[in-house]
């Protein structure tokens, strides 16, 4: 058997999503910029999409912007306040993806912004408190935190974060891309100026997202060089893509319910089972359903002498898991996220995260071969 459990890196194509984008990949081909027939009908199938991915969210859609993916918004999102109102302060966290905290280093770099970083206990949760201080004792700031985290799963209390901007004149912007499509979002709502997406994290296609700016936010052009995108992103715009991203985001809210439901039933059994069958165990980051993002258990297994061949021990074993964020594969530092939250980074920790296409077999086999190699490793 195979299982994939790393649906927090990317997820599969759903086949209603490959079928909305086939006709655009064979058919119908045409510039969106072009003002011929063919142009007309992509231009058309674009703004359904737009319109759409509006409608779930319930904003207009001249607030939705298509972008590559989750790391262009956030960056779009970043980049573009600080340039356009002259923002001299980001307050983020170390926890976040490298797309939102990479970006604050550079521009502490090269613009000269003051980055201050939020304080956050051992599971990830936010120092409100500190957030407030923070807030109150510098100029007017941008707050940068995701909404849920990718590597330990920890939701953040966005109402909260978004009470607090609202009250020091703060610009708000979250990272949504592991909790757009899985979670309901009325943006009218939400005191938030901007959110991301990325398709692929919801059984969309890769290579395409968007970024949500609140019509009270005015920004500069990220990509300058054509009018696409309301002169906000030029070049030619990833027409198939856009239109699996809004199948795709239909479906999960068609869906949601019953995905949730079915997810946190195997993620809930999967701890009862790992508490039973490994001593010592620990979780990273919040667990409890309500604090925590259904779709990512992040475990700290019992310490071994060959603590690192974990992961490639699954991975021949036909289990795909990760030990952190997929963008930081690669890396010899380990996941930052666990340094971030002070987390025993000599211990194997495993990122398991499941979808709507994970089955209780598939959790039952990994938990089998997992104590397989434990036992093996014992007798040793």
């Amino acid at each position: 058997m195979k299982v994939y459990l790393d649906n927090a890196a990317t997820t599969k194509l759903d086949p209603e999503v490959f079928d909305a984008m086939t006709p655009f990949m064979l058919e119908d081909f045409g510039n969106p910029s072009s003002i011929h027939g063919y142009g007309r009908k992509t231009r058309s199938a674009i703004e359904l999409a737009r319109k759409t991915v509006a409608h779930l969210l319930n904003v207009h859609p001249g607030e939705i912007f298509f972008t590559s993916g989750g790391t262009e918004a956030d960056n779009m999102a970043i980049c573009q306040t600080v340039e356009t109102h002259d923002i001299r302060h980001i307050i983020t966290s170390k926890i976040e993806h490298h797309a939102v905290e990479q970006t604050a280093k550079t521009l502490e770099k090269t613009r000269g912004v003051k980055v201050s970083w939020v304080n956050i206990d051992r599971k990830g949760n936010v120092d409100l408190t500190h957030l407030e201080e923070l807030l109150r004792t510098n100029e007017r700031s941008l707050v940068s935190l995701m909404h849920a985290n990718n590597e330990i799963a920890t939701l953040l209390p966005i109402e909260q974060v978004g009470n607090l901007c609202e009250q020091y004149n703060a610009v708000f912007h979250s990272d949504t891309v592991q909790t757009m499509g899985h979670f309901p979002m009325d943006l009218q709502a939400m005191k938030v100026h901007f959110v991301t997406c990325a398709a692929h994290k919801f059984h969309g296609p890769k290579g395409v997202g968007f970024l949500y700016i609140n019509n009270k936010m005015r920004v500069s052009p990220f990509i300058t060089g054509g009018s696409q995108e309301r002169n906000m992103r030029g070049g030619t715009e990833n027409v198939y893509g856009i239109v699996g991203l809004a199948k795709a985001l239909e479906i999960a809210y068609r869906d949601m319910e019953a995905h949730r439901q079915h997810i946190q039933g195997l993620k809930s059994y999967m701890i009862a089972q790992l508490k039973e069958g490994f001593d010592g165990i620990r979780f990273n980051g919040e667990i409890e359903p309500d604090k925590s993002l259904y779709t990512v258990l992040n475990c700290c297994f019992p310490d071994h002498p060959d603590a690192e061949m974990l992961l490639f021990n699954l991975d021949i074993l036909g289990i795909a898991v990760s030990g952190g964020s997929a963008c930081s594969s690669g890396s010899n530092q380990g996941s930052h996220v666990l340094r971030g939250i002070g987390a025993d980074m000599n211990c194997p920790s495993v990122r398991f995260s499941f979808s709507k296409y994970t089955t209780k077999e598939e959790i039952d086999f990994v938990l089998d071969k997992l104590k397989e190699i434990y036992r093996v490793r014992v007798a040793q």
